[in-house]
């Protein structure tokens, strides 16, 4: 077990994702409480998910019947800020929407707190402090635990520890990014930082949307119910598939799959407390604990760096945060007319 930064809270090395229970990957609820089931019975003790997932909170419902009678073994996670319906109101970091968003997790998932109530995304439309004041009420009510972020950069991570500081309220504990072999981008800033203050960081795609699984080969065919069948072809470009073929006889000549390389890398840095796994089957689960004593010397953590260089991203993973000003032209160019005049 490790400590969830400095909330307290001792949480497996892998945690469980479930952004695959319902539509988007296995409609079974059955099948999808027996992943569960099988996870905690492996020792896993941490579950992510999220009101989106599903889609719409369909996977906090899979989950909250799967938890019945064991709710207490588990350290909770779950996400707000997407949005959950046509009505614009339905979704970001408002008070309005906090306060709504949390009562419907918490009956989805059929329980009376949260251990992590995590925000989603960014949301440059609303003023952090109005945020944490929020969620400082809701741990104050007893309803959450300690609260987290997912997909911050670096500078939104140290405002919201000031906000927080400077007026009293309670600050993030986690931080949600994503990162793997293929995108390490957060070695840079965002881990050091989240290791200055203290807080628990749990990745997303430690296996890069499937990437990392082997299944997918330079020139080769896509696989057969792949993943990655809905992200667009430039987010699958040759940096990465040329990496892969690189990382592969790495595998091999340690005796490894190359999924149980990826995952051991995940958890091998310092700033990381838990990776999250995100099977869509039992079989997939069973292939991911078969991994979990995994541990990577020096000298083959050396030769990842020489595939993939430390604080490098290969590409950007089609569901990660775009920052508005990379995201729209206009606000990284003045007007044509202050143009015209200078």
């Amino acid at each position: 077990m490790r400590d969830l930064g400095r909330t307290g809270i001792r949480v497996s090395p892998y945690c469980l994702g479930t952004m695959m229970f319902g539509q988007a990957g296995n409609p079974d609820p059955q099948d999808c409480a027996r992943i569960v089931h099988r996870a905690l019975d492996a020792g896993i003790n941490f579950i992510d998910t999220a009101d989106v997932y599903g889609p719409h909170g369909l996977s906090e419902e899979i989950l909250g019947a799967a938890l019945k009678g064991r709710r207490d073994d588990v350290v909770l996670a779950t996400k707000f800020n997407g949005s959950m319906g046509e009505d614009p109101n339905r979704g970001g970091s408002s008070r309005r929407w906090v306060v709504t968003a949390v009562e419907d997790s918490l009956r989805r998932l059929g329980t009376d707190h949260i251990d992590l109530y995590q925000v989603h995304h960014p949301d440059p439309r609303t003023d952090v402090e109005e945020t944490l004041s929020a969620l400082t009420d809701l741990v104050r009510s007893g309803k959450v635990r300690a609260i987290g972020s997912s997909n911050l950069p670096a500078s939104d991570i140290v405002e919201a520890q000031w906000v927080a500081e400077r007026r009293g309220l309670q600050r993030f504990r986690t931080e949600q990014p994503t990162y793997s072999i293929l995108n390490r981008g957060i070695e840079r800033e965002v881990l050091p930082v989240c290791q200055r203050y203290g807080m628990g960081v749990l990745v997303w795609s430690p296996l890069s949307m499937g990437l990392l699984t082997g299944r997918y080969r330079k020139g080769g065919p896509e696989p057969r119910n792949a993943r990655m069948h809905w992200v667009p072809r430039h987010m699958t470009d040759e940096r990465k598939l040329a990496a892969v073929e690189e990382l592969i006889p790495l595998a091999d000549q340690a005796g490894l799959s190359l999924t149980h390389l990826a995952m051991a890398f995940a958890v091998a840095h310092p700033g990381v407390t838990s990776a999250i796994i995100g099977p869509r089957t039992p079989q997939q689960l069973e292939d991911l604990l078969a991994g979990a004593e995994v541990t990577l010397d020096d000298e083959l953590l050396d030769r990842i760096d020489r595939v993939v260089a430390p604080g490098t991203d290969l590409g950007p993973l089609d569901v990660s945060h775009v920052p508005p000003a990379v995201e729209h032209a206009a606000l990284r160019r003045r007007p044509v007319a202050e143009r015209a005049a200078a």
